[in-house]
């Protein structure tokens, strides 16, 4: 069986998400937003709305709910709403109407006056540029590095002595994370006890953050989360919906729901930073790279709530003689900045495999040879070799399966169609976390796999069975998988590509143990065994021409249950490898000769991620990180006015692609299981699919046309001859 667990749940309506936890005599809540930018609150005249039908409260800084900072041991401090009169960007919540329906709640928000002393506000990136700062230190290492070869003086010289230099500045849009779920809560109080219905990236990371902010116990905190519906970094951190909830209920004594509207969710939560990109390369005749600079500024909100570090990862691409990286932020009056699928690494390789692509036209070279003439071995500037890596393999497959070689320099015409082909490297960084998993064998010959983490759609749930399955020598279907629960032990973050090798590596962990403790039951005093020499196969215990289920043991024993638990962290691994995961994407485009309309008429996708557990759930994923490239490429971006009002804050202005848009999709996997990072062998792909696309996209967009496009989106006017 390779289908997902939960897809007849999920096709048939039966998924519970977070909003659709109603519980008896619940209220509801409309948070209210910001209309500057910049500035301090004087006053939220509140009379009009309390006045209201249904109102059961209004709650501002005037009139505040008893929260505190909140932190967690992953991310440090999270953003709590109303605890302060000062206004950082539009669109922050700044109080919350409760009323005994929505729409209650929401028509007498719109009765509340706010006065505000609105300063100036800075909401352009480009705008900033001048007085940008350094980064701090990140996963990169230092914000500013530089990294010479012998005798070289400077970076420049390193450019002054290369036959070939390309040289351009990139740039990438803002985008919001845009999940098919928007951010909500349910909140519910028994005496001391919250129980909290919310989809996020981890149950007992949310626990931890609203502990936190409302000073009680994390144990007296209850976290349910069992279905996400779209996250991408989004929703790992706990949402102002939860926070507010959790609070007005514990004043009210009553369950209350708070549901972001579409448009909130643009402002009200996080985006991903746009970002100023400047490429340097020199080379040899024959392509050996001799320089690399990546100059990167990206814009954040006031608070610097997260960088998007878009030059780090440059120096794992590429072997190069010289390498200088630079990440500089701009802080601005904008929604905070947060993970969007492949942090960094996206907008990174837009910009890094653009310019690529601009030298190899330089030196009349194909972008394949190119690429794998510099092919890395490791990092640069580390002895670390990389674990397993594959990607010429990739290019070699992806080349033939995609007809690369019918490739025409100058693109191709068919009728009142320029075709174009291009390609892009695709890297992500492997990581493991922190998780521990609970296996629990029953009576009825059934186990159960658990641990708290979640699972936003990238297929966690038949990973637990799967890996669960296999760890147990069972059929699937006696399996059980189970996450989303804070009261489970802890199962680390659905983030960073991280979650099948964390968990997986748990889960056989767990595995051994129990089936360890079954042998020693099953032969232990009074067990149906005693004293002979026991062995664990196909979910039986066997003793010479003896066996019995595993389920029939513990009835013998007068068991009704044996369970285990496993933990896993990353180890000493890290300091004898480098680690990532590696892609070659291919994309075919064709521009309409006098519109200038461009479609993405195929896409390719060959990656070496290790061991790919589920087939198909894998495709699923890496198509639909394609899928975001091509969007990058072509359809997303806010739009922020001079005033910091986002100009397009809905699903009518902000463009995605649509079933139209995306014609043939193809992904083909190189399995090479990466038993160096952990023991299932498995790397991650949930977000590598993004990496790459949108420059392969660009790439090809120019080999039919001509036309350099430096910046995504690329529009019709960008094609518009001159």
């Amino acid at each position: 069986m390779t289908g997902r667990v939960e897809g007849p749940l999920k096709v048939t309506g039966a998924a519970r998400y977070g909003a659709d936890y109603n519980q008896p005599g619940m209220v509801y809540g409309y948070v209210l937003l910001s209309t500057v930018a910049n500035g301090e609150l004087l006053s939220i005249d509140t009379a009009a709305a309390k006045g209201e039908p249904g109102v059961l409260g209004v709650y501002s800084p005037f009139d505040p709910l008893e929260l505190r900072p909140s932190k967690n041991p992953m991310f440090g401090e999270t953003w709590v709403p109303l605890q302060d009169k000062e206004v950082h960007y539009y669109g922050q919540p700044i109080g919350v109407v409760v009323a005994d329906t929505f729409e209650h709640a929401r028509d007498a928000a719109l009765t509340v006056t706010v006065a505000y002393d609105e300063k100036p506000a800075l909401t352009s990136l480009e705008e900033g540029l001048a007085t940008a700062e350094e980064a701090p230190p990140g996963r990169g290492g230092p914000a500013i590095q530089t990294i010479l070869a012998t005798g070289v003086e400077s970076i420049e010289d390193a450019f002054a002595a290369s036959p070939v230099v390309v040289e351009a500045t990139y740039t990438t849009a803002t985008q919001n994370h845009a999940a098919m779920e928007p951010h909500s809560a349910v909140a519910v109080w028994d005496g001391d006890e919250l129980t909290v219905y919310s989809g996020n990236q981890a149950a007992n990371l949310q626990a931890m953050e609203l502990a936190s902010a409302l000073d009680v116990k994390e144990s007296s905190v209850h976290a349910i989360n069992p279905f996400v519906g779209g996250a991408f970094g989004g929703k790992a951190r706990a949402s102002a919906a939860a926070f507010l909830a959790a609070s007005v209920a514990r004043v009210l004594d009553r369950p209350v729901k708070i549901t972001l509207t579409r448009e909130q969710v643009f402002t009200a939560t996080a985006t991903r930073a746009a970002t100023v990109q400047k490429i340097g390369l020199g080379a040899e005749a024959d392509g050996t790279l001799v320089a690399v600079r990546h100059e990167s500024w990206c814009a954040t909100d006031t608070r610097r709530s997260f960088i998007e570090q878009t030059s780090h990862n440059t120096k794992e691409y590429y072997t190069t003689r010289n390498l200088a990286l630079a990440q500089r932020i701009v802080p601005l009056n904008i929604p905070p900045t947060t993970f969007m699928r492949a942090p960094g690494e996206a907008p990174g390789s837009f910009a890094l495999e653009s310019a690529i692509d601009e030298l190899a036209v330089a030196l009349d070279m194909d972008p394949i040879d190119l690429r794998l003439r510099n092919d890395s071995t490791a990092p640069h500037g580390s002895d670390l070799l990389w674990s397993s890596k594959h990607l010429d393999e990739c290019y070699r497959i992806g080349a033939a399966r995609f007809g690369w070689a019918k490739r025409a320099r100058h693109g191709r015409e068919d009728g009142d169609w320029l075709v174009g082909m291009g390609t892009a490297s695709a890297m992500f960084p492997a990581f493991r976390f922190p998780a521990t998993v609970r296996v629990t064998l029953r009576a009825d010959d059934t186990a159960e796999v658990a641990t708290a983490g979640a699972d936003p759609g990238t297929g966690l749930l038949t990973v637990l069975a799967q890996v669960g399955a296999e760890s147990l020598d069972l059929r699937r279907a006696q399996v059980t998988p189970r996450l989303g629960d804070s009261a489970l032990p802890p199962g680390g973050l659905s983030g960073g590509s991280t979650a099948t090798a964390s968990v997986g590596a748990a889960i056989m962990i767990a595995a051994a143990t129990i089936t360890d403790q079954l042998v020693d039951l099953a032969s232990g005093p009074g067990a149906p065994f005693e004293g002979l020499e026991v062995t664990y196969a196909g979910g039986r215990v066997l003793a010479g021409d003896r066996s019995m289920s595993f389920g029939e043991l513990l009835a013998a024993v007068g068991r009704t249950e044996l369970t285990a638990e496993g933990s896993s962290a990353p180890g000493e691994e890290r300091t004898k490898h480098s680690f990532s995961s590696f892609g070659a994407q291919f994309a075919e485009v064709r521009v309409h000769r006098w519109t200038r309309e461009i479609r993405v008429s195929r896409m390719l996708g060959v990656f070496d991620a290790g061991r790919i557990i589920n087939a198909a759930a894998a495709r699923n994923q890496i198509s639909g990180g394609m899928i975001w490239g091509v969007s990058a490429a072509l359809h997303e971006g806010l739009d922020i006015e001079e005033n910091g009002r986002l100009a397009n804050a809905d699903l009518a202005g902000y463009l995605l692609p649509v079933n139209a848009d995306i014609q043939e999709v193809d992904v083909h996997f190189v399995e090479h299981p990466d038993t160096l990072l952990g023991a299932v062998g498995a790397r991650g792909i949930g977000e590598i699919g993004t990496v790459g696309m949108a420059a392969a996209v660009a790439n090809a967009v120019h080999n039919a046309t001509g036309i350099r496009v430096r910046h995504i989106p690329i529009t019709v006017e960008d094609l518009l001859p001159d």
